[in-house]
């Protein structure tokens, strides 16, 4: 029973790696040779994990023989176009201005009902909203509206917006980033003075954030009762 214990922990932080360098990706993003990679690699995990008789390396080998062919075929999708369309293939246009293509339908066979399912995943529950559908090759379904349906953007009136940038996170319970402060050319006693007027220390906030215009939202952790 330990030694199965033992095991699961060696395969778990070896998948975990292994997921890791293969990238960010969500599920519904991964292309098909990725999504069969990582179907193999828990498959080939499971056995090891349980099977003691099995030698442990029996399951790690493949699964960094797999990763290795993961890099590969991911350098590639990068150099080559021709054999990126072979491996993953490329996008299908299910909707082509305004007009349902009913031979993508059946090549990609999609149903009236599945597309529109797809297209309420976009908040679109109108058919006659839609300009252009894409199935990327990730599967997901891409959505453009017809001009008349999209909403207003600051563009359309002639407004350029005022730069906003991203925001900071400078506390994150109690602990205080100093890699972003560094960023931002700020430290700590500029830190603590921007926290006077909240009446706290920086070690007793919960979240303390710089946006891009430099307004500091901040919030106090909660006294522990006794």
């Amino acid at each position: 029973m330990l030694i199965t214990f033992f095991r699961s922990i060696v395969l778990y932080i070896i998948v975990l790696i292994v997921m890791r360098l293969m990238g960010k990706r969500e599920i519904s993003q991964m292309q098909p040779f990725e999504l069969a990679i990582s179907i193999m690699i828990a498959d080939l995990a499971s056995i090891p994990m349980t099977e003691i008789g099995i030698p442990i390396s029996n399951g790690i080998v493949p699964i960094l023989g797999l990763l290795i062919m993961h890099l590969i075929i991911s350098v590639i999708n990068i150099k080559s176009i021709t054999l990126r369309k072979i491996i993953c293939g490329k996008p299908s246009i299910l909707i082509y201005r305004g007009k349902i293509d009913e031979k993508v339908l059946k090549k990609e066979r999609f149903t009236i009902n599945e597309l529109q399912e797809r297209l309420r995943r976009n908040n679109v529950v109108n058919l006659g909203d839609v300009e252009y559908a894409i199935l990327e090759t990730s599967g997901e379904v891409t959505v453009i509206l017809k001009p008349e349906k999209r909403g207003t953007i600051p563009e359309d009136f002639n407004i350029v917006p005022e730069y906003e940038g991203i925001s900071y996170d400078l506390v994150v319970d109690g602990r205080v980033m100093n890699e972003n402060l560094k960023k931002l050319g700020k430290d700590y006693k500029w830190l603590e003075k921007q926290l006077v007027p909240f009446k706290m220390k920086p070690e007793e906030a919960l979240v303390v954030t710089l946006d891009g215009k430099g307004q500091i939202f901040c919030q106090k952790k909660e006294e522990k009762r006794g």
